[in-house]
Parts: C-alpha cells; sequence; structure tokens
C-alpha cells in the first residue's frame, strides 16, 4: 500500500489523510487546547477523494496516522464510449478504463488525474 506515518499536529486543509481505510482530502482542521487531563486534540473534517463521502476524524495532536500517497498524472484519452473513457497514461504507456463525469471529453483530450493503488479519478 503506498501509504505512510505522520503525526496528527502536521496536516492541514488541503492535504490527504486516511479515514476508515479511505483516501480522503481533509476540508476543516481545528484543535482544542490541552485540558486539566489530557492533551490537545484535533478535529478533522475531510471528503474521500474518489467516492466524495464526508468523514470526521477526532484524535490528540501526538497520535499517529495514515497518509496515502496519491499520484497525480497526465493521460491522454483514446475512447469514449457509454460514460466510461480508455486512457493512456502518458509516462508508462499503460491503457486502462475510467468513469468520465464529464460529457465533453473527446478521443486524442489530454486529462489530469489522480491514482491511488488501482483507484483513478480526472481531476
Amino acid at each position: 500500500m503506498a501509504r505512510q506515518q505522520t503525526e496528527v499536529r502536521e496536516l492541514d486543509e488541503g492535504s490527504y489523510v486516511m479515514i476508515d481505510d479511505t483516501p480522503c482530502k481533509i476540508t476543516a482542521y481545528s484543535t482544542a487546547k490541552p485540558g486539566k487531563h489530557g492533551s490537545a486534540k484535533a478535529r478533522i473534517d475531510a471528503k474521500g477523494v474518489f467516492d466524495g463521502q464526508k468523514r470526521s476524524l477526532s484524535q490528540p495532536v501526538d497520535a499517529k496516522v495514515w497518509v496515502p500517497i496519491i499520484n497525480r498524472k497526465q493521460g491522454q484519452i483514446i475512447d469514449v464510449r457509454d460514460g466510461e473513457i480508455q486512457v493512456m497514461d502518458l509516462e508508462t504507456y499503460e491503457n486502462f478504463v475510467m468513469r468520465a463525469d464529464d460529457e465533453n471529453l473527446s478521443a486524442d483530450d489530454e486529462i489530469e488525474f489522480l491514482e491511488y493503488e488501482e483507484q483513478r479519478k480526472i481531476v
């Protein structure tokens, strides 16, 4: 799995974090001051990168969390059919099929997409 461990205090809005074994992009990050009997806590609100679901996480700021390594790649569209596109990765020349939400895509267009393990999404 392409991920690494980091402390919660090193995260900020716009970075990625694993919540429920799903890569998520942080939309809100807030901390609460340490109390009489505990350490400072962080509350993270995030949105799933590939499924769009909202998730939240509350942890002490010195806790370790997993951060996914999401690659941003370039691709060229080979074919468009029934809401799916066939794409060639311009770095590895690998061909694959992915869902396309945008109706304005056509063959020979270059796109930018995110990739994590076998999941891909057009940016």
